[in-house]
C-alpha cells in the first residue's frame, strides 16, 4: 500500500495505547492547535470516538501512529477505511523522548503528542499497515496458534521426562516417542512400575495392540522388560506425589495433542483452497505443516516483496551491517516477525532431508568450520531466492531443473553433493 500524500490527510493522530485507557493527541492538517483525549478501552467508547472523528473530517483520511501491528486496538481501528494506520516500533519514539527530555521522564500524553509530531514530519517515509484478506489473516492465526501448541507439547513432554526420571525411568526406554497415544494411555493406567508389574499379560497386550505398529515379538519383549525391571525407588514419599503429577501432565498432553490435530484439520481445509498453495506444497520438506506456514509467511502481496532481497529482509534472514568510523561488523537482524523467521529456519532444516543440493550446501558450510545456524542461514538465503522466483511467477519448484542449472554453471556444490550421496 502506497502511503497517502500529505495533502490528502485531514489529520494526524498520536495514540499511546494501554490496557485500560489510551492517550490521544490529535492535530488537524494545517492547524497549530492540538487536542488531547483519554479514551477508555471499551468497544462502545472506541466506536463512538471513531464515528465522531469521521463526522468531523467528513470521512477524509486520518493518519494514526500505532506502536503495534496487531491486537485488540488494531482490530477495532482496522475496520474503518478512513483511518490510515502506521505501525511504528517504539524505539524511534524512545530515542526522541530522550533527546527532548534529558531527565527521561515519561508521560503518556507527552508520548502521544510526540507521536503526532513524528507522524506529521515523517509520514511520507512511513509504510501504512496493509492487512491481508480475512481468510489469510485467519489462516495466519491458526498456524501461529498451532506453533504455540507445539511449544506447549514440547514443554509438557520435557516435564514428563524430568518427573519420570525421579522414580520410573524405565518407561522412557520402553517408549522413545513421548507425544504418542500409547505413551499417555500406558501412564494413565500404570503410573508406577509396581502397578505395571502387577498387571496381567492379557491386560497389557491389548494396550499395545490398540495403537498398531507393534509386532507380536516387540510386544512380548516390552512385557518381559516390564516384568523383569527393578524399581529405582520404593519410597512412597517419592512415588505418590510424582505419580499424581504424571497423571496431571498426561491429561494436559492429551488435550494439547488433540488441539494440534484440530488445528491441522482446520489449516488443511483453509490452506488447500488458496490459489498459491500448490507453489509452497511443491517445495521439498514443506508437507502438511510447513506449506501453510510458508504460504502465510510470504502472503499474497506480491508488490510488497517484489525482489528476493526484500523477502530476505522481511523474513529476518538478511544480516545487518553497522559501520562506525573505520570499524564495521555484521550481526543478526533483531527486528522482524519472529514467527515468520522461525518458519523459514525450521523449514530449511527439514528441506535438507529432502533436497540433495540443500544437504550438500549445508554440509559444505559445516566442513568450512561454520556453526549449524550459520549453515542454516546460508541455505535459507538460497532457498528464499528460489521461493521468491517461484512465488512471483507462480511456478512449481522442480529439483531436477535446479540441478541442471547448477550443472551448467559447473558449481563445486555438485561435487559436495556426490560426497554426501
Amino acid at each position: 500500500m502506497t502511503p497517502p500524500a500529505l495533502e490528502a490527510l485531514a489529520a494526524f493522530l498520536g495514540l499511546d495505547w494501554a490496557d485500560a485507557t489510551h492517550d490521544i493527541c490529535l492535530q488537524a492538517a494545517g492547524a497549530e492547535r492540538r487536542g488531547f483525549l483519554v479514551l477508555e478501552h471499551r468497544p462502545e467508547a472506541i466506536d463512538t470516538w471513531v464515528q465522531t472523528l469521521r463526522t468531523r473530517f467528513h470521512g477524509q483520511p486520518v493518519a494514526v501512529w500505532l506502536e503495534l501491528k496487531k491486537g485488540p486496538l488494531v482490530s477495532a481501528l482496522r475496520q474503518w477505511a478512513f483511518l490510515v494506520l502506521f505501525p511504528i516500533h517504539p524505539f524511534p519514539l524512545a530515542q526522541d523522548r530522550e533527546a527532548f527530555t534529558p531527565s527521561r521522564a515519561q508521560d503518556d500524553p507527552t508520548d502521544a503528542e510526540l507521536q503526532g509530531e513524528l507522524l506529521l514530519t515523517h509520514c511520507d517515509k512511513l509504510t501504512p499497515l496493509t492487512p491481508q484478506r480475512p481468510t489469510m489473516r485467519a489462516l495466519a492465526q491458526r498456524v501461529e496458534h498451532r506453533r504455540r501448541l507445539v511449544g506447549d507439547q514440547v514443554r509438557c513432554t520435557n516435564r514428563l521426562t524430568r518427573v519420570l526420571q525421579n522414580y520410573f525411568p524405565h518407561v522412557l526406554q520402553w517408549f522413545q516417542e513421548k507425544d504418542t497415544g500409547i505413551f499417555g494411555d500406558f501412564l494413565s493406567r500404570w503410573p508406577t512400575l509396581n502397578a505395571a508389574q502387577l498387571a496381567r499379560r492379557t491386560t497389557l497386550e491389548p494396550v499395545f495392540r490398540e495403537h498398531h505398529g507393534r509386532s507380536a515379538d516387540v510386544i512380548k519383549t516390552c512385557i518381559e522388560a516390564i516384568k523383569s525391571a527393578v524399581a529405582l525407588t520404593t519410597d512412597p514419599g517419592v512415588l505418590t506425589p510424582n505419580a499424581l503429577w504424571v497423571q496431571a501432565l498426561v491429561a494436559q498432553l492429551r488435550v494439547t495433542l488433540q488441539a494440534i490435530t484440530d488445528c491441522d484439520n482446520a489449516i488443511a481445509d483453509h490452506a488447500q483452497g488458496h490459489p498459491d498453495f500448490p507453489v509452497f506444497d511443491a517445495l521439498p520438506g514443506a508437507g502438511a505443516v510447513f506449506a501453510p506456514r510458508l504460504l502465510v509467511a510470504v502472503g499474497a502481496h506480491r508488490a510488497r516483496d517484489a525482489s528476493a532481497e526484500e523477502l530476505h529482509t522481511y523474513a529476518g534472514m538478511a544480516p545487518v551491517t553497522e559501520r562506525r568510523g573505520t570499524n564495521s561488523w555484521v550481526h543478526w537482524r533483531l527486528q522482524c516477525p519472529t514467527c515468520l523467521r522461525q518458519t523459514f529456519v525450521e523449514w530449511v532444516v527439514e528441506s535438507s532431508r529432502h533436497s540433495c543440493w540443500a544437504q550438500a550446501y549445508s554440509q559444505q558450510h559445516r566442513d568450512q568450520g561454520k556453526a549449524h545456524q550459520a549453515a542454516v542461514r546460508a541455505v535459507a538465503f538460497t532457498w528464499l531466492r528460489i521461493l521468491s522466483r517461484c512465488w512471483q511467477e507462480r511456478t512449481l519448484y522442480d529439483e531436477s531443473l535446479y540441478l541442471q542449472a547448477l550443472k551448467r554453471r559447473n558449481t563445486p556444490l555438485l561435487h559436495n553433493r556426490a560426497k554426501v550421496s
